[in-house]
């Protein structure tokens, strides 16, 4: 063989070994940014939509990756932690409060935002245009809470019949429910004693200003800080032998004695069909808004017996989950 020949030969296959190399990279996975005011990476916010990916078969470090970042309850530190997803390239944010979105919208008017809103109209609140054509960059799901602070004081009033004062534990995430929850406690007869919750979130006070209060009974309202820190808020609920009904499952799986509303897992979950269609060009402004409308009745029998409480067999056969 020529000395060209050889030369040629050895060019050829370079050029072949590098199609083959570049053929065999993978692309570039899309990021997936979350930014949160409050949860860690470990609570269930990001393990449910992971799984709400999974379902649509993403999964994180393989073909797509997720960027986290949590204000840590800090919400001036959102508009920069917003600024870092951006430049990081994330094809969408996912988010779960009304302040993170609009640090996103800030951020960028071009990464368009999932979000999951619990107790917030995102169109009184400015974030879309309406519910079935969001209009801009942002689309998602939401829970109305509001409507159901009166249906979880019915049944606390079939719990407790004889109940006539409830404390109610709230903090500035949940301020607007309270107007709703004082309606319902007018109609049933009930007399409700607020009490506001600030960091440090001292959650042995507040049981214990209920007690003081002579009441029955708490009814929990939403917040970012009671879902995180829910152990130690079941933790004092069981010391104080005060019975609690919370939003959702998660406070009953922690200790809580019952809970009525839309499942957060599912809600979460939901945000992987979101995605999806947005990594696959669709725009958030013209995927419709969901709103929650499966409620279920969550019971824990472990925390009634602790407080020396019977359930009502009416309220158990209508449970759509039992922890015993």
């Amino acid at each position: 063989m020529t000395r060209v020949a050889v030369l040629i030969s050895i060019a050829v296959g370079f050029v072949l070994t590098s199609v083959v190399a570049n053929a065999q990279q993978p692309a570039q996975a899309p990021v997936v940014g979350v930014l949160m005011v409050f949860w860690g990476p470990n609570d269930y916010f990001l393990p449910s939509v992971r799984k709400g990916l999974s379902d649509f078969g993403y999964v994180d470090g393989r073909n797509i990756r997720i960027e986290y970042r949590s204000a840590q309850g800090q919400l001036d530190r959102l508009p920069r932690l917003a600024r870092e997803l951006t430049e990081l390239g994330a094809r969408v944010i996912v988010v779960g409060t009304a302040p993170a979105a609009r640090a996103v919208a800030q951020a960028s008017d071009t990464v368009p935002v999932v979000f999951s809103l619990y107790d917030v109209d995102p169109v009184a609140s400015g974030l879309i245009e309406s519910f079935g054509r969001p209009g801009r960059n942002m689309t998602g799901i939401c829970t109305r809470q509001s409507e159901l602070v009166g249906k979880r004081l019915e049944l606390l009033k079939e719990l407790l019949p004889q109940v006539s004062r409830v404390s109610v534990l709230w903090d500035a995430s949940s301020q607007r429910q309270l107007g709703e929850l004082e309606s319902a406690a007018r109609a049933l007869g009930i007399q409700l004693e607020r009490i506001e919750l600030r960091p440090p979130y001292d959650f042995a006070a507040a049981f214990r200003t209920a007690k003081a209060k002579r009441s029955s009974a708490v009814v929990v309202l939403f917040s970012p800080a009671f879902i995180q820190l829910r152990t130690k808020f079941a933790s004092a609920a069981l010391e104080s032998k005060l019975p609690t009904i919370h939003q959702d499952n998660v406070g009953v799986e922690a200790g809580g004695l019952m809970s009525y509303g839309p499942s957060s897992f599912k809600v979460l979950q939901r945000t992987g069909y979101y995605i999806d269609r947005l990594l696959k060009g669709e725009k958030a402004g013209d995927l419709p808004v969901e709103q929650a409308t499966d409620f279920k009745l969550v019971v824990n029998l472990k925390t009634a017996k602790a407080l020396g409480i019977t359930i009502p067999e009416s309220i158990v056969q209508r449970a759509d989950e039992v922890i015993r």
